[in-house]
């Protein structure tokens, strides 16, 4: 495919880059963490963000499911403008969401980190901007026009 200014080939759309990721990421993770907190302080009667099984069972359900649910979109790269679509530019299933969360997951945590350090060097890099997990499960994140 061939670059022309942001657009990938004639009629597609523009693929998100780090930096919109990278914001994506922040805002939901704040969110995710306010939120989760919330939870953990109404059933334990403490303020624990992470590290329970109740709150990291509805984290990865909510990485996995929401996207699948609201077409590729979680809070955060809902408000950033952005949203994971597969390669063919279908919407996101349960089997895509899985292999992205898990095994990309399970990739960096072997690597202690370096993979997902070489995956925001590809999503900056790359003309293509996806980084390993995408290439795991087939998919992209895409900049929504408005």
């Amino acid at each position: 495919m061939e670059r022309d200014n942001g657009k990938w080939g004639m009629g597609m759309e523009e693929r998100a880059g780090f930096g919109d990721r990278l914001l994506a990421a922040i805002l939901d993770f704040l969110i995710r963490g306010a939120v989760l907190t919330l939870m953990a302080w109404i059933v334990y009667g403490e303020f624990t963000v992470y590290g329970t099984n109740l709150t990291d069972i509805l984290d990865l359900a909510y990485l996995i499911f929401v996207p699948v649910v609201w077409h590729g979109y979680v809070i955060g790269k809902r408000l950033v403008g952005i949203r994971i679509v597969k390669e063919s530019g279908e919407n996101v299933t349960i089997g895509t969401m899985l292999l992205r969360v898990l095994a990309g997951g399970l990739i960096y945590a072997l690597t202690l980190g370096i993979a997902a350090l070489v995956s925001a060097f590809m999503v900056g890099l790359r003309e293509d901007r996806r980084a390993i997990h995408d290439f795991i499960a087939g998919t992209y994140v895409k900049k929504e026009a408005g």
